[in-house]
């Protein structure tokens, strides 16, 4: 009866005080950091007089939004259930989500054994994320100030493997999500394959602008929509 009581109270204050604290200053923190990154082109602009124009400015971002504009959407959404929400105020304001903040995430609430999206997982997911840009900070000064240094004293094959890191951090993170969810798992990988096959195919080559963006979409929401009617249908918990 009293860890029923304890568990009840400690929901009413993950809920009624912990969230809306993060909200709070998530908001701030992410609006600040919104503003001081445009700081670099407003002192161009009105302390240098380094000013494009208007016309130059939207056709920059027209051609930036066509590339990048469905990841505005689909991040936040594919990410938040496995951070939460103080540790997406937090990847989002640091970057590095995928090949950082999500991974460190996963790996805590793996080690802590509680599942994403409940209390539980979302407070580990802080912590993980925390933990990332700490370390991210430490070894990204020291990347700066000797990385150049310690790469030329590598061997170039080395170097050259350097670029597989990231792929196989993807791979690792898909094998340890598809091992508990097999079936979800299938889906996703049959979805994005396909995907991924008629994009080389040319293919998508219909769509406006660089159709990667479907890949991503269909994989994304794809595998959601899929998942979630697996689940009604009692195929997958």
């Amino acid at each position: 009866m009293s860890e029923t009581m304890d568990a009840a109270n400690g929901g009413d204050l993950f809920e009624k005080d912990y969230i809306p604290y993060i909200t709070r200053w998530g908001l701030i923190t992410n609006l600040l950091g919104v503003l001081f990154s445009f700081f670099p082109a407003l002192i161009c602009t009105f302390v240098f007089g380094l000013n494009p124009g208007i016309g130059a400015i939207i056709a920059g971002f027209i051609m930036q939004a066509s590339v990048s504009g469905v990841f505005w959407f689909v991040e936040p959404i594919s990410y938040f259930p496995v951070l939460g929400v103080p540790a997406t105020y937090m990847a989002f304001l640091s970057g590095n989500i995928g090949n950082l903040r999500l991974p460190a995430s996963v790996a805590a609430q793996n080690a802590a054994s509680v599942e994403a999206g409940t209390d539980q997982g979302t407070i580990i997911a802080t912590v993980g994320v925390a933990v990332s840009i700490i370390v991210n900070i430490v070894f990204l000064t020291l990347g700066v100030v000797l990385g150049s240094s310690i790469l030329s004293m590598l061997p170039k094959t080395v170097v050259a493997a350097l670029n597989n890191i990231l792929p196989a951090l993807f791979g690792a993170m898909l094998a340890q999500q598809f091992i508990p969810n097999p079936q979800i798992g299938t889906v996703a990988v049959v979805l994005a394959g396909g995907m991924i096959l008629l994009n080389k195919y040319k293919l998508l080559a219909f769509l406006p602008g660089n159709p990667v963006y479907a890949v991503i979409i269909v994989a994304v929401f794809g595998s959601m929509l899929i998942g979630r009617l697996m689940h009604e249908k009692g195929m997958i918990k």
